[in-house]
């Protein structure tokens, strides 16, 4: 295994970053703690700590986890030296700026040049998304908010805390958003948002964001794009199928947009970031404080945050890797995206060719989540076989995640001559398999993640 760089690395900047406070007059830290008694606590941190999934490792291919980049880890700890706090300018000077820069170099991949729109990191999607729905809820009151039934749960628990009615949409046989259930609801009224999944947490689904625009225009609602997971495949829009590659290049007329730099940014948990198209909502923030706002007049990240207290590192440590991987199509950035959805379109087609194992019906994944059902004669059984191949797995330090999915979308749906029973079967669910594949590691490393699959579903699933 390839050495870690960043104690060097980081040893280097520290002494870079003492020398721009050398001008300070030394003094002793009011702590009595030895460095020997430090240099214990950290042995017992490191052992505690290893009773953990290998969430670095390649092999770990099982729920949204991807390991932050070298140049991320090292400049938050960097930043840990003075500890910013990015609410206002007296607690985080420089880090708010590498904030501004860093969201705005978000912005850019949907087409928004700065100035021209209001945006700011938060401490986890799930803050960024209640900020955007916060909003919605102040432009459009006493409006309902609707979003997919695959949309992450995060979104009816937050209306639930806002007071707003939320109604889940149901989906096609892909997991998208279902556009005639959608305008069906839109035609009863009283709709004041959409949230469009782009990449949703089970399958990575793309919900059909163009044609929700289009019904934007007709019945007047505001469009919330929740691209935590999938935002940054705008990069590699190209090499994305129908309508996957029309959704993300549409994502700049959203009226707002959350990503979260803590899954495909390479960061560090928790970074999430919210955008909104309209830099006027800034008028909903508006507020005073007596002692926080008042040693600059340029604008205080906390006047346009329903947080207080952010961590100004994860600012710093985001600017870091933008600054050494640009968020720009071709880019080295962009090159990993891409390996890990070849990758995960490599792994679906050996599913599809394994008679032991049921890919979806309805195609291919649309990002680099891989979702797989295995081949029994009922859901049940189906169930029991993926948890013994998950278990299967782990002893062979494959580590893969399960989730329970709608059992139509492996079998075609009934039809009216279906037999009796049939309509019923199709709609239970069922426990699959899921992988995603999101390190650009995972390309190199997939034949043998396929090696260890195989051999754990030869102990668990007869041929």
């Amino acid at each position: 295994m390839k050495s870690d760089p960043v104690p060097g690395l980081l040893g280097r900047a520290a002494e870079v970053l003492a020398a721009e406070f050398a001008r300070l007059p030394g003094f002793a830290a009011a702590t009595e703690a030895t460095d020997e008694a430090i240099a214990l606590v950290l042995d017992d941190v490191a052992h505690r700590l290893g009773d953990n999934y290998p969430y670095f490792h390649p092999l770990y291919a099982g729920q949204m986890l991807k390991p932050p980049h070298p140049v991320a880890r090292a400049a938050y700890a960097l930043a840990m030296k003075v500890n910013p706090n990015n609410h206002a300018r007296d607690g985080g000077r420089a880090s708010s700026e590498m904030e501004i820069e860093a969201v705005a170099g978000i912005a850019a991949m949907f087409g928004w040049k700065s100035g021209e729109f209001l945006g700011h990191l938060t401490s986890s999607g799930t803050i960024a998304n209640l900020e955007a729905l916060w909003v919605a809820g102040q432009m459009a009151p006493g409006q309902r908010i609707l979003g997919s039934e695959q949309a992450h749960y995060t979104h009816s628990r937050i209306s639930g805390v806002l007071k707003i009615d939320f109604k889940q949409i149901a989906t096609d046989d892909r997991g998208r958003m279902n556009l005639e259930a959608l305008e069906a609801e839109l035609r009863q009224g009283n709709v004041g948002s959409v949230v469009v999944t782009m990449g949703t947490t089970a399958i990575g689904a793309v919900d059909p964001l163009v044609e929700i625009l289009a019904l934007r225009e007709r019945y007047g609602f505001l469009v919330h794009v929740d691209a935590a997971y999938g935002g940054y495949f705008g990069l590699i829009a190209d090499d994305l199928e129908e309508p996957a590659r029309r959704a993300f290049e549409a994502i700049g007329r959203a009226d707002s947009i959350v990503i979260d730099p803590h899954k495909h940014g390479l960061q560090p948990y928790g970074c999430g970031c919210v955008l909104f198209r309209d830099p006027g909502v800034g008028r909903f923030y508006k507020h005073e404080s007596p002692y926080t706002y008042f040693t600059s007049s340029q604008l205080h990240l906390g006047e346009i945050s329903l947080e207080c207290s952010r961590a100004g590192a994860a600012a710093v440590a985001l600017w870091a890797t933008q600054r050494l991987l640009p968020l720009e199509r071709g880019g080295e950035f962009a090159r990993g995206l891409a390996k890990g959805r070849r990758a995960a379109l490599e792994l679906d087609r050996r599913l599809r060719q394994d008679g032991r194992f049921q890919a979806m019906t309805a195609g291919r994944p649309e990002l680099d989540i891989v979702v797989w059902k295995v081949r029994a004669d009922d859901p049940a059984t189906a169930s029991e076989l993926a948890e013994n191949a998950f278990l299967a797995c782990s002893k062979r330090d494959l580590h893969l995640a399960l989730v329970q999915l709608p059992l139509r979308w492996f079998d075609q749906p009934a039809s009216p001559q279906a037999p009796p029973g049939r309509s019923e079967i199709n709609h239970t669910s069922v426990r699959c398999l899921r992988s995603v594949l999101m390190k650009p590691e995972h390309e190199r490393w997939l034949d043998e993640i396929w090696d260890r699959l195989v051999a754990a579903s030869s102990e668990t699933i007869e041929e």
